[in-house]
């Protein structure tokens, strides 16, 4: 992030505006609207900015920017100034004083974000000065799911901060306590514009405290392969809300940026041949927790109950009395399938799907593949990579043709995906090259179908070891 955003009070002094022509009209409004004053230069000498109160405009007519008193101003903007930009902003700089030059970053001690305006709620979007077409489509997104009167909520909050300090001078018993009042009655009224029914709600709460009051609570969240835009909307609120995570090592960081800032995180992964805490530890610690009072995120890479251990945690959950909730995720193989456009059925090709999970060789010994030799079947093995031969091996020795198409897929959805494809018999070299986990492999007809499959094996028939590392593609 080089740019910090940051609110600028208007009120603190004039802003220096210099320009001509429409585009320093758009900037004039807009600060007109955040009640700005400003004194104008406009480049052109026409200074009718076609506005129905041009109060706070203070027009420059026979006046110099290159030699305006600096005197108290708080901010410099230029818009259509031409050449005249780039010099205002060298004396802005010199002078200490915030600039911005439209379409000039390099000359531009700020941006200007895309706005979203709801009275006390304002929301800025910005994207570096690299593309304000995309600011504006993120912009418009906020502006379609915010509710009209957020803005209204927010100052409906303002007026009662002070008075709810003295009652609850715990800082958590105060966030619990709005964070009620926000998603509960009181402030579903505000945003239907029934403030005073709200004001007389929240007035008739006779024992804030009490009412801050929550049972503690444990939501186990399936993270997804990795890519954090594969989150749920109800995963997304349930990070939001967290007091305390407790995510897997699988969890990406760009999963874990998308959490509250200030909620404790807790590591509590294995990986293979790593310590890591253990299954109980880690139920002891959901319920503890709970207890505490505390919501409590149990973020799991994929989905809970697709080999997550959600089902062991879950019956520790009732076990314990912890009142829970689970909200699935894009589990691994799912995402393997959609990146690389592998169908894991395929109409009178592909009619079932199997997951296994193979750590270790002993975890594919276990296996019985007499049950997966049918051309049909697509299987799908979690955590395989160690096991690669194993699989192979007892694959072959059940029946299972050496020419049936296999892709190893590593880093599923995440910037460094990787995939290999081949076939059977190739499975372990295959491994070899997707430069480490985690992966999914891909066993079936159904691969031949997918994305990397026509770059790779054109000619499988006459050339079966073609196989190369392939990029996942835009």
């Amino acid at each position: 992030m080089r740019y910090l955003p940051i609110f600028l009070d208007l009120q603190t002094g004039p802003v220096l505006l210099v320009g001509a022509g429409d585009l320093v009209r758009a900037k004039l409004r807009l600060l007109l609207s955040a009640g700005a004053r400003v004194r104008w230069f406009a480049v052109d000498g026409d200074y009718d900015a076609g506005l129905d109160d041009e109060a706070a405009v203070r027009v420059e007519r026979a006046g110099d920017p290159l030699s305006a008193d600096l005197n108290g101003v708080i901010a410099i903007l230029c818009a259509g100034a031409g050449e005249l930009g780039e010099t205002v902003a060298r004396r802005a700089r010199a002078a200490g004083i915030p600039v911005n030059v439209m379409d000039d970053i390099a000359h531009s001690s700020f941006i200007f974000p895309a706005v979203v305006d709801r009275g006390d709620v304002v929301v800025a979007v910005g994207t570096g000065g690299a593309s304000p077409v995309v600011a504006r489509r993120v912009r418009e997104k906020i502006e379609s799911v915010l509710p009209a009167r957020i803005g209204d909520l927010a100052a409906f909050i303002g007026r009662w901060r002070k008075p709810m300090q003295k009652l609850l001078p715990q800082m958590s018993s105060r966030r619990t306590f709005w964070e009620r009042i926000v998603d509960g009655p009181i402030g579903a009224l505000v945003l239907a514009g029934r403030t005073e029914e709200a004001e007389r709600a929240l007035r008739d709460i006779r024992d804030p405290q009490s009412y801050a009051a929550e049972r503690g609570f444990v939501t186990l969240v399936g993270a997804g392969p990795g890519d954090p835009d594969l989150l749920t909307v109800k995963a997304l609120r349930a990070l939001q809300d967290a007091d305390v995570i407790f995510y897997d090592d699988l969890v990406s960081s760009e999963v874990l940026d998308r959490a509250r800032r200030d909620a404790t995180r807790v590591s509590v992964g294995r990986r293979i041949g790593k310590p890591g805490m253990g299954q109980d530890a880690t139920n002891a610690l959901l319920i503890a927790a709970a207890r505490e009072g505390k919501r409590a995120v149990r973020l799991k890479g994929g989905d809970p109950f697709i080999f997550g251990r959600g089902g062991e945690e879950v019956a520790a959950l009732r076990e314990a009395g912890v009142a829970y909730s689970v909200i699935p995720g894009v589990s691994a193989g799912i995402g393997a399938a959609a990146q690389f456009e592998v169908p894991l059925t395929f109409r009178k090709q592909a009619t079932r799907i199997t997951f296994l999970t193979a750590h270790k060789t002993h975890d594919a010994a276990a296996v019985d593949w007499s049950l997966l030799t049918d051309a049909g079947m697509t299987i799908v093995v979690y955590m395989g990579i160690t096991a690669a031969p194993a699989i192979r091996a007892g694959l072959l020795a059940a029946g299972r043709s050496a020419k049936t198409p296999v892709g190893v897929f590593a880093r599923v959805t995440r910037p460094d995906a990787r995939a290999v494809v081949g076939t059977l018999s190739e499975l372990p070299d295959l491994v070899e090259k997707i430069d480490g986990g985690p992966a999914i492999l891909i066993i079936g007809d159904v691969v031949s179908h997918g994305l990397p499959w026509p770059r790779v094996v054109r000619e499988l028939e006459d050339i079966r070891r073609d196989t190369r590392v392939l990029e996942p593609v835009a």
